[in-house]
């Protein structure tokens, strides 16, 4: 293993640059006390928004796997019980992972997990994930069977479209972006949050379910893969799916000819809605953009 290191975006004249790197370290044998009071912090907040806004398994996965605000959960013992219910391991990381090395890990139900916490001047907003994104977002519903499954299916898609080119890459980027990242789920007691982008962020958590000004789609497909996005704001349009099994369900076939379909056919900017799309309000409301209950 490697010495760890903090591995962060640049700033330059031509604006922000990831920097990527492939190491996989050790989780430091002690982090420094404001790195725990981060880590509190941040968790509180969180999961006093969260009730009642995330979806129960996102919650119940999170209790499950004995996480808490005291101190920064340790991979060794996260990984016990990820091994024994998904069979998931945590892998700690510098920083962001080119692509493929990105698809490879997940693939053999590998999670890269971000080994640094955010300073303390960067609790509202960092541009990359950190420890507190991966480990408080990403993990606990790697302890569902069914999203389990889907993440190691995306892997493989993602080595698979890394062979094909570019093209395919940024139509499955876009899937991971809306459902892993930015995903909604409609439940009986309405919609609810799962997206790990979401559940780490404590104005996204609120704009996601509560403001007006997002689109809220139900989840197709095609439609997801052609749809673009910003990193750097609010989501303009959120997908919603139904449950986890619909999200496998629908993505289980090769994409190779979707992607031939949607290389024929123009991106959509990231809040435009169509006359087809089933929409959500906030609440349980529901229907269609071109019908007059909407």
């Amino acid at each position: 293993m490697n010495e760890p290191r903090r591995v962060e975006h640049q700033q330059t004249d031509k604006g922000y640059v990831p920097v990527y790197t492939t190491a996989i370290v050790d989780q430091p044998a002690e982090y420094p006390a404001d790195d725990h009071a981060t880590w509190g912090t941040l968790y509180e907040r969180q999961r006093a928004l969260l009730v009642g806004r995330a979806c129960d398994e996102f919650l119940q996965a999170q209790d499950a796997m004995g996480m808490a605000p005291d101190r920064i959960p340790r991979f060794d013992d996260l990984n016990e019980v990820l091994r024994a219910t998904t069979g998931w391991t945590l892998v700690g990381v510098e920083g962001l992972l080119p692509e493929l090395e990105f698809f490879d890990h997940l693939a053999n139900r590998r999670f890269p997990v971000t080994w640094w916490i955010r300073r303390p001047d960067q609790i509202d907003y960092i541009a990359e994930p950190d420890l507190f994104h991966d480990l408080f977002g990403h993990v606990p519903l790697l302890m569902n069977p069914v999203f389990a499954d889907y993440m190691e299916a995306y892997g493989k898609g993602g080595v698979k479209a890394h062979g094909i080119g570019p093209d395919a890459l940024q139509h499955l980027t876009r899937l991971y972006w809306y459902t892993v990242e930015f995903g909604l789920i409609n439940t009986p007691d309405g919609l609810r949050i799962y997206g790990a982008g979401i559940v780490s962020s404590k104005g996204e958590s609120l704009y996601s379910l509560e403001s007006d000004a997002p689109n809220r789609i139900g989840f197709d497909l095609e439609r997801i893969m052609r749809t673009r996005y910003r990193i750097d704001t609010f989501q303009k349009t959120y997908f919603v799916i139904d449950s986890f099994e619909q999200l496998m369900n629908a993505t289980a076939p090769d994409f190779t000819p979707i992607y031939a379909r949607l290389d024929a056919q123009d991106a959509v900017p990231a809040g435009d809605v169509h006359v087809d799309d089933r929409v959500f309000h906030r609440g349980t409301g529901e229907g269609w953009a071109d019908g007059g209950d909407v």
